[in-house]
């Protein structure tokens, strides 16, 4: 009793003190001090968020810059340039928009518009050989598997597999190209639980797409995270920001290894309570290099939060690269710890442009990539992705492309791009103003330069029909192997090196008829000056509203 009497007291004594010390100020001040306390707290949270997000140079850079388009005619004059470089990098293709169609023709061009379809085809450049990836069968559009695909396509043009009671035949393909996807990344496998499902996508962002919104879905039924976060190295692919924007899924982009592996120490010192899903990539689109993903998923497993591996590229390579003897660590379901896998057939799988496929571990975590809607006067409607509508055709085109080629047909693809990415690996190791970046894993090369400007290079090599990767951080190019470069190799090879030749050096006679060195700097119409420019602004907002405006006039 005694101790409630000695707290009332203090209690009491504190309140006078209080009233004594407060009665020196206006009321109207202490009603707002709060407010103005509170308002303080918010920007400075706010500021520190900005911050951590950005990292302290880049919130610097991007407060002063906003700074200074506040002096009149600054923000004017940026405007004008950065209108001067989107146009620089349109190159041309804003006059050839002059020329399309804006309204339909009267009369119907009726069987005529296969003629007109030619027509507006032949335009197109030559991309037979020349392309880093992009079109990954080989020989004409023509003939062989090319052929066979495009028949199946057409057979199922009609078809949608959203109306499964009508077109029972693409709902058994997609079901079949899942399975036999998911057979050859582990499914028979002890470890993978022996659930593996999936569907197809529409590529492989709409399968990254769905695999982030599943896993963001799962972790909240899971643990009940609501403000949710996923690490990724900056190899990985720009498919997780838009994820991130679309889902409003906070991303931590953690830079990579020496080795230009995703670095595990640095990603897991950004799991926090709020992560929901980390990212490891087999192999990473810029580099060719497989992650660690026996460590990541130790990693996820420890945390229990999700992982996803990227499988795009190599789902139809790296199964086939191992059974010839090629020193492929493990990537698939077989580690445990992969809760889904993205992969698309429309690469080395040899299936028609627009076939992806997203694996889940279980159906667990797959259930929450459904739309389920039960309010709508339209009736009871539930989607599997995130098209409604999906084309049979291409879905037929798949399975026919999986069916046609089989096991050895892979096999004996894979073989064949292996040993061209050895020989374009070697063919540049002999120039030696060039360099390697790490050791691919794959049938991704790519190269960079100490001595000269790699974008130039590019540049040259465009100029002579190739159509090759400009990469950042470091600055380089990379070319993807198909089966398009398999009787072009030595071609490309030569080219590039007399590229680094041109761009090195080279030799004009002057009024002395003497040789001498001149360089030639970067061609006309190039993208080089373009790249460089971009590497050298250190806003980084700046180049994003670059790209913006870029894409905002171009379609």
């Amino acid at each position: 009793m005694e101790y409630l009497l000695l707290f009332s007291s203090s209690l009491v004594r504190f309140r006078d003190s209080a009233n004594s010390f407060l009665s020196q100020y206006e009321p109207l001040a202490l009603l707002l001090a709060p407010l103005l306390a509170l308002s303080v707290a918010w920007i400075l949270q706010s500021f520190i968020d900005f911050v951590q997000e950005k990292g302290f140079k880049a919130a610097l850079i991007g407060i002063l810059t906003n700074s200074v388009k506040l002096i009149p005619g600054v923000k004017k004059y940026i405007e004008a340039e950065k209108q001067k470089v989107v146009e620089k990098m349109q190159s041309g293709s804003k006059s050839r928009r002059d020329s399309w169609r804006t309204e339909l023709p009267r009369p119907g061009l009726r069987a005529g518009v296969i003629e007109k379809l030619k027509d507006v085809k032949s335009n197109d450049v030559i991309w037979q050989g020349k392309c880093s990836g992009t079109v990954y069968i080989s020989g004409n559009e023509s003939e062989g598997h090319f052929s066979l695909i495009n028949e199946a396509c057409s057979m199922f043009s009609h078809t949608n597999p959203l109306h499964m009671d009508v077109f029972q035949s693409v709902v058994q393909f997609e079901g079949e190209v899942v399975a036999m996807t998911a057979a050859l990344l582990g499914s028979k496998e002890k470890t993978s639980g022996g659930q593996i499902c999936g569907n197809m996508t529409s590529g492989g962002t709409e399968s990254i797409l769905l695999a982030v919104k599943s896993s963001r879905d799962y972790m909240k039924t899971q643990k009940g995270i609501t403000k949710p976060e996923m690490i990724i190295p900056e190899s990985a692919h720009s498919a997780y920001d838009k994820a991130a924007q679309y889902f409003n899924i906070k991303l931590w982009r953690v830079p990579v290894n020496k080795q230009y592996q995703s670095d595990v120490k640095a990603i897991r010192s950004y799991i926090n309570r709020n992560t929901i899903l980390i990212v490891g990539s087999a192999p990473g689109f810029p580099h060719g290099i497989i992650d660690p993903i026996e460590e990541l998923g130790e990693l996820a497993s420890s945390f229990r939060i999700c992982f996803h591996v990227d499988l795009c590229l190599g789902g139809f390579v790296l199964p086939f690269a191992r059974k010839l003897g090629y020193p492929i660590p493990p990537f698939d379901f077989s580690v445990e710890g992969v809760t889904s896998i993205s992969v698309d057939v429309h690469k080395y799988g040899l299936a028609p442009k627009g076939t992806s496929i997203v694996l889940y571990r279980n159906h667990d975590i797959r259930k929450h990539q459904f739309v389920a809607v039960t309010e709508w006067s339209g009736g009871l409607y539930v989607s599997p992705t995130m098209a409604g509508s999906r084309p049979g055709g291409l879905i037929a085109g798949a399975w026919a492309a999986m069916m046609s080629l089989g096991h050895e047909g892979y096999l004996e693809n894979t073989r064949e791009i292996m040993e061209v990415s050895k020989r374009i690996q070697k063919g540049i190791k002999e120039i030696p103003e060039l360099f390697i970046i790490g050791r691919p894993d794959m049938t991704i090369v790519a190269f960079s330069s100490n001595d000269l400007d790699i974008f130039e290079v590019n540049d040259i090599m465009s100029s002579r029909g190739w159509h090759l990767n400009a990469l950042q951080r470091p600055n380089s190019i990379h070319i993807c192997v198909t089966l398009q470069h398999v009787p072009v190799v030595e071609d490309f090879l030569r080219d590039l090196k007399e590229a680094v030749q041109i761009v090195s050096f080279f030799f004009v006679t002057n009024s002395k008829d003497r040789q001498v060195k001149e360089n030639p700097g970067p061609i006309n119409g190039g993208l080089a000056p373009i790249y460089g420019a971009a590497g050298r602004m250190s806003d980084r907002g700046m180049v994003q509203e670059l790209l913006v405006n870029f894409m905002d006039s171009s379609c």
